[in-house]
């Protein structure tokens, strides 16, 4: 099969690997529909963090299922998922309290989404089954519930960490793929104000459809400046921080108002944050990996099939699998918001 190699700094190929198989009575082996390429891959695309030369990539996909372990229920072969990146069993501690990105039994995954199999652990909850077969849905909607294997799931996480209530005031920090749908998840729980923080015209203008009410394109003290004059000096009920830099981070705090909970889901990179600053207005601070699997469940699969929410919109540049250097690139370059691929039918 085709798989994606990360061959260093910039370097994307594709490559030929074995199609995986059961080893596992937990597994399932998924043919994959629809990949794409994430904010945080361009972290080791830019040499900013490290990876194995000649591992395979990727973390987002939907797909059918292709054969399942002995232990494994709940999904059947045949069946069109979802497939987080989380892997959680759904029995220990942390996913039963509906934080399954912190599941204690997940089993390293190196990747390997952006591929046209994959081998996927703890497939008896893990997987989200959605009904009928991919040939059912528009293309619009393939791309809606790809969202929902971890860039939508993402930006839902941070609302719901920050406690986003009806009526609040909300700030999203970052404008990539996860705070346009961070956006979506603070007008889901009933934002009344959404202050998108977003430099560039593509995702001013999304993040306004998705539900934003303000644009900031200021950074710094002047993005502070601003926030609170929009806000009468009061700053923000919640703050989504989906960003992970030392900047959107100290920012994060300034534009929160007494009170606020900051709902923090940006990968930190050299993100050091200064606990009195937090101290000092009572703000207090949750997140970290995305519960993928529990909101799709939850919320999220019945929110995008019955229309509510269109996060299939991130996707602003199309590319097969044997383009994959150029998706990147795309991404790299911010001529695309996020890359999607189209692996097969």
């Amino acid at each position: 099969m085709k798989t994606a190699t990360f061959m260093g700094p910039g370097q994307m190929t594709i490559t030929e690997a074995p199609k995986p198989t059961i080893e596992k009575p937990t597994d399932a082996v998924v043919r994959i529909i629809r990949a794409c390429v994430c904010g945080s891959d361009l972290w080791w695309y830019r040499g900013i963090s490290k990876r194995e030369v000649g591992s395979f990539t990727g973390h987002e996909a939907i797909g059918v299922v292709d054969a399942v372990g002995t232990d494994v229920k709940n999904v059947n072969v045949g069946d069109f998922v979802i497939v987080p990146f989380t892997h959680g069993c759904g029995h220990c501690a942390a996913c039963i309290n509906g934080f399954e990105g912190d599941c204690t039994n997940r089993e390293n995954n190196p990747g390997g989404y952006q591929a046209e199999y994959l081998r996927y652990h703890n497939a008896n909850w893990g997987l989200v089954k959605i009904p009928g077969q991919p040939s059912d849905y528009s293309d619009e909607m393939l791309n809606n519930l790809l969202t929902l294997s971890d860039v939508m799931a993402t930006g839902y996480h941070a609302a719901v960490s920050a406690e986003v209530k009806p009526g609040d005031t909300v700030v999203v920090m970052g404008d990539g793929a996860v705070g346009l749908c961070g956006v979506i998840g603070a007008k889901l729980l009933g934002a009344n104000r959404i202050i998108a923080m977003s430099r560039h015209a593509d995702r001013q203008k999304l993040a306004l459809e998705f539900g934003a009410t303000d644009i900031v394109a200021e950074r710094g003290d002047e993005a502070v400046a601003k926030v609170m004059a929009l806000t009468n000096n009061a700053g923000a009920n919640a703050v989504l921080e989906c960003v992970g830099t030392e900047q959107s981070v100290e920012t994060a705090v300034a534009v929160a108002g007494a009170g606020a909970i900051i709902g923090r889901v940006g990968i930190p990179q050299k993100a050091e944050m200064n606990t009195n600053a937090l101290f000092r207005k009572n703000i207090g601070l949750r997140g970290g990996v995305a519960a993928v699997t529990t909101h799709d469940k939850a919320r999220l699969l019945d929110a995008v099939l019955k229309g509510e929410i269109n996060p299939g919109q991130v996707f602003t540049q199309r590319f097969t699998l044997d383009q994959i250097q150029a998706a990147y690139a795309a991404m790299d370059e911010r001529k695309a918001i996020k890359s999607l691929l189209v692996i097969s039918d």
